[in-house]
């Protein structure tokens, strides 16, 4: 007991385990939720342009092996040098080794072809030159010839090609070396490719041995182009007697390139 008579009360405290204490959640500021979304929608768009640039190199790396096949094979071989002396490769690949090719090489080799080579009687009627499509490195396959007329069988685009060698040795003419081409849809011939040149005999010392020397034009035309079924293909040359005859001074040729 305490002086004075009166006794302090004890304090009591009373600790309830049941009561819930819940802190204070901190929310982000506005500018810090937009950053987070705007992180994620970067990732996505990244994440798509992976998919879609391995879609595309998928794409390349196929038409690339396709067109290097191509380049393997003679077919698609067309050179011509410097020296106006044109010239083509091709040889023709047996039976046994198509066997051996794959689906992709296979399906590369069945693609129409053909190369022309100059005939010992190039002169036709409208002047159209004629070709040689048989024999030596004369060769087609998915095409037909007719009468100066290369025919495509197959639609699909080709390169097409032709040279042509003249004398222009006897006097001025006018030389127009044309590649045209004959379609159901339209009544009159095309006109695919053209080369134009007004040539004179080439003035040159007097020598008794060049008299009767040869003054030799030479046009090369190509290009690609989209041919139908049943689309004729030939060469016209204004002044065609002045062309010089023979297998290596003249061709003309084209192959499939897609499909």
């Amino acid at each position: 007991m305490a002086e004075g008579g009166v006794g302090t009360s004890p304090q009591v405290f009373v600790v309830d385990s049941q009561a819930s204490y819940t802190m204070p959640r901190e929310e982000k500021p506005r500018w810090a939720r937009g950053s987070q979304n705007l992180l994620l929608l970067l990732v996505g768009l990244a994440m798509l342009g992976l998919v879609v640039e391995g879609y595309f190199i998928s794409n390349l790396y196929k038409k690339t092996e396709e067109f290097s096949i191509c380049r393997s094979h003679p077919f698609c071989q067309n050179m011509s040098d410097s020296k106006n002396k044109g010239g083509f490769i091709m040889t023709q690949i047996g039976s046994n080794e198509i066997s051996n090719m794959s689906p992709t090489q296979a399906q590369v080799h069945k693609r129409p072809f053909a190369h022309l080579m100059g005939s010992s009687n190039p002169v036709g009627e409208k002047d159209v030159v004629q070709w040689v499509n048989k024999g030596g490195e004369a060769i087609t396959q998915n095409m037909s010839y007719d009468k100066g007329r290369l025919l495509v069988e197959i639609e699909g685009f080709y390169y097409l090609y032709s040279k042509v060698q003249l004398n222009a040795a006897e006097d001025c003419s006018l030389i127009q070396h044309k590649v045209m081409k004959n379609t159901s849809a339209y009544d009159q011939s095309i006109e695919l490719m053209k080369s134009k040149s007004f040539r004179c005999k080439t003035q040159k010392p007097v020598n008794p041995k060049n008299v009767d020397a040869e003054d030799l034009w030479n046009s090369f035309l190509a290009g690609i182009f989209h041919f139908q079924s049943g689309d004729e293909i030939f060469v016209t040359l204004e002044n065609i007697k002045k062309i010089r005859s023979g297998s290596t001074y003249n061709f003309m040729g084209a192959f499939m390139i897609f499909p």
